[in-house]
């Protein structure tokens, strides 16, 4: 009789490894036919991201004349494709900063730890910190962000370009003899110390001067422009030691937009909230971060880069060549690249130069 339970165990035993066994090869060979596939990928984007608009914004957006602004298209758009969008991140750093959560947890580049006495003391010194008044009273703007890809040469874009409301320029890419290309208005030049102008004639007039800041160091250098003081070392190469600008024309960009676009969209290495290898977006992919919040239509050109094409012009004024851009350690541009093809494929913005 004690031979009838040892047999009925054994049994259940080779049951429980059987599908022990058939669960296991099933894992490795990723066949979880009874698991729910999922719908988005791992960064929280939709994985089809359709082509068609959600029937609720066909309806908000369908009858408005060709060419029409479309207010709140963006914003609508991205959170179709992305629902954990939220709009509400202002474009530059204002009195209330501290407020803003999400960046007092981070140190530069990520966010303001540690550096609230120096902003403080640049923006009761600037007085500003908006876009101008006309702009801000817009319903509905549309911006384009301009980069500095070769791929901008010889499109004739430039009226196309200074058509828009808001024109975002980089770092130490010239308007003045590529206008034809590139156009004419700035609206804001968004840089970094090392990025920026140091001869004073190429500063356009009437447009803002934007810092993105990616170290302390950068806060200090933005303190002596605005205050014209005598400029501090330390940085990696030469930096402008002047910058022909009111201070009330200079504004701080909002850090979240380096959070937000390196550990959201992209999924680049957290490094516990640290600058570090492969972490860091690209100065254009940040501008576009922030123009998603802060437009209703978004259009770019003079993005991508041809890493195939080792030698395609990089830049639309300089003979440099695209190869030397493998050599990047601080950004990552194949996923880079991966986020901005969804928002294009998802007619979230509006590629000019089909770079990206």
């Amino acid at each position: 009789s004690g031979k009838l339970p040892t047999r009925k165990l054994l049994f259940i035993l080779c049951i429980v490894l059987v599908l022990g066994f058939i669960y296991y090869s099933a894992w490795k060979l990723h066949l979880h036919v009874w698991a729910p596939k999922t719908l988005y990928d791992k960064q929280g984007f939709l994985l089809k991201l359709d082509e068609e608009l959600p029937p609720e914004l066909k309806l908000k957006y369908g009858n408005l004349s060709k060419g029409a602004c479309k207010p709140g298209y963006v914003a609508a758009k991205m959170a179709a494709i992305y629902p954990k969008f939220v709009k509400l991140a202002p474009m530059f750093l204002d009195q209330n900063y501290k407020r803003l959560g999400k960046i007092n947890n981070y140190l530069p580049p990520f966010g303001v730890k540690t550096q609230d006495s120096i902003i403080d003391v640049i923006l009761t010194a600037t007085k500003k910190y908006g876009l101008d008044k006309y702009l801000e009273s817009l319903k509905c703007k549309r911006c384009i962000v301009v980069g500095n890809g070769g791929v901008l040469a010889n499109k004739s874009l430039g009226s196309h370009i200074d058509g828009y409301d808001v024109v975002v320029r980089l770092n130490q890419a010239p308007v003045s003899g590529y206008e034809k290309d590139v156009g004419s208005k700035t609206t804001l030049r968004i840089t970094y110390p090392e990025g920026a102008f140091q001869k004073p004639k190429h500063y356009e007039n009437h447009s803002l001067f934007v810092l993105s800041a990616f170290k302390p160091q950068d806060f200090k250098w933005l303190r002596q422009m605005v205050f014209k003081e005598k400029l501090v070392k330390g940085f990696w190469k030469s930096v402008a030691n002047y910058v022909p600008r009111e201070p009330a024309d200079m504004r701080i960009l909002n850090p979240y937009f380096i959070q937000e676009a390196a550990f959201q969209f992209i999924g680049l290495p957290q490094n516990n909230g640290l600058m570090g290898k492969g972490n860091i977006p690209t100065l254009g992919t940040v501008a576009i971060t922030m123009a998603l919040h802060n437009c209703d239509e978004v259009a770019v050109a003079g993005f991508g880069y041809d890493l195939n094409n080792p030698n395609a012009p990089l830049h639309y004024y300089e003979p440099v060549k695209m190869s030397i851009m493998k050599e990047s350690w601080t950004h990552n541009i194949s996923k880079e690249k991966e986020f901005l093809r969804k928002l294009v494929k998802a007619k979230v913005i509006m590629d000019l130069t089909n770079g990206i």
